[in-house]
């Protein structure tokens, strides 16, 4: 009874057999089945290959982050600005202004004919033996004037870099240091003069809010009367020729999180999917021979983010630059490259100056690999396929031999012979 049950399910069977005797094989047959096998082998290997394969998929998506910080990481050479004149400011849309840096930054001074660092050469080593001494032979009970400048939580400034800066809080210029008591104990007009043709590496690193903004090396410190913000310029040292030309070794935007060992221990495959193999403000070099010279470069920020297979996450930040150079001599009018008259609506300031901007997209980099899944369903696509394209022309050539073999068998059942076309006679 179960055997007449599940016999009824055999008119349903999708795979049909024929009997032995019914069958017929042939070299055609063959050579079809050997060349199928190696199709299919092939396609296999492939497939095998693209399986064990990660790829990377990229997207982009709206950066959605907020208050994060950015941190930018430099290396510059000025070889005709001395590190005394050299300023590092920051200010950014947001209305944050940080002026005259020093926090992470190292400034290294440059032999004139060779630019090569001056022994004990890093930025104020030697002016700030000379000030402990001084200190030290006043006694700890002295405070100096700060002469009408702004006065620090202590009230005192009893060095000539105190009194500076007391004048720079008040927005006052610094211009007559020889009328300072700390200035001319401290001897720090002829140190200062004697270093006016040196040249300056600047190096470290500044940390900026992610909002369009820009990082300022400028000749003398930098305050604020109503609003504008004025460049300090110290008297003794305009005539001395300083060129802001410049090499900039390197120029890299980190993540506030991610710091440099990282950075440079990434695989080079992510870093190339990242764009941070390579900077594009590396090793470029600027010159001018004009003291009145202004470089300007416009940074286009953008966020990258890197998800690995085993769950880690790389983020970071890479960015376009253009470039764009005035020349200051020309005052507030002149003409561009085409003979074209443009006037610029302020005055500039010598020096190189990095105007960063902000995208509000991320790129997202996910590493994937085929599921097992989708490598079963593919073979067992590409092993269907072959044979179905094989069993289609070897039915085709099996139908036409068959065709072939009975117009031969008609004819000679017939008695006629196959025309053949008369030889041609040649005449001698």
């Amino acid at each position: 009874m179960a055997l007449g049950v599940f016999g009824a399910f055999k008119g349903i069977d999708a795979f049909g057999r024929t009997s032995e005797d019914v069958k017929v094989k042939t070299r055609t047959g063959a050579l079809l089945t050997l060349v199928s096998a190696i199709f299919i082998a092939t396609f296999t290997l492939v497939e095998f290959v693209d399986f064990r394969k990660i790829h990377v998929d990229t997207a982009i998506v709206v950066d959605r982050s907020r208050g994060e910080k950015l941190q930018v990481v430099f290396n510059m050479t000025f070889p005709r600005v001395p590190c005394y004149l050299l300023n590092l400011d920051v200010t950014d849309i947001s209305g944050e202004v940080v002026r005259d840096i020093t926090h992470h930054v190292v400034k290294t001074r440059l032999d004139p004919s060779a630019l090569m660092p001056i022994h004990d050469g890093l930025y104020r080593t030697g002016l700030e033996n000379e000030v402990d001494k001084q200190l030290a032979a006043k006694g700890p009970n002295y405070c100096g004037s700060c002469y009408g400048g702004l006065e620090p939580v202590s009230g005192c400034c009893n060095t000539c870099d105190e009194v500076r800066q007391a004048y720079s809080d008040r927005g006052w210029a610094f211009g007559n240091p020889d009328a300072i008591d700390q200035c001319v104990s401290e001897h720090w007009t002829d140190k200062v003069q004697a270093m006016q043709n040196e040249g300056c590496n600047i190096e470290g690193r500044v940390r900026v809010n992610k909002v369009t903004g820009n990082i300022q090396f400028s000749p003398g410190r930098s305050f604020v009367v109503n609003r504008p913000e004025v460049f300090q310029m110290v008297p003794y040292l305009q005539n001395a020729n300083h060129y802001f030309g410049h090499w900039i070794h390197s120029m890299e935007i980190y993540d506030y999180d991610e710091d440099t060992w990282t950075r440079q221990h990434l695989p080079e495959h992510i870093r190339e999917r990242l764009g941070i193999a390579r900077s594009p403000l590396e090793e470029v070099y600027a010159h001018t021979d004009n003291a009145e010279y202004m470089f300007q470069y416009f940074l286009k920020v953008v966020k990258n983010t890197y998800k690995s297979l085993n769950g880690e996450t790389y983020k970071t930040h890479q960015y376009s630059t253009s470039s764009y150079e005035r020349d200051l001599a020309t005052l507030s009018r002149g003409k561009n490259e085409d003979g074209i008259d443009i006037v610029h609506e302020r005055l500039g300031v010598p020096g190189a100056f990095f105007n960063f901007d902000i995208s509000s997209m991320e790129v997202v980099h996910i590493e994937q690999k085929q599921s097992w899944a989708h490598f079963i369903t593919s073979m067992a696509a590409i092993i269907g396929g072959v044979l179905t394209v094989a069993s289609l022309a070897d039915a085709l050539l099996f139908n036409t031999q068959g065709l072939i073999k009975k117009g031969a068998a008609a004819v000679a059942a017939e008695g006629k012979q196959p025309y053949q076309p008369t030889p041609s006679v040649k005449i001698m």
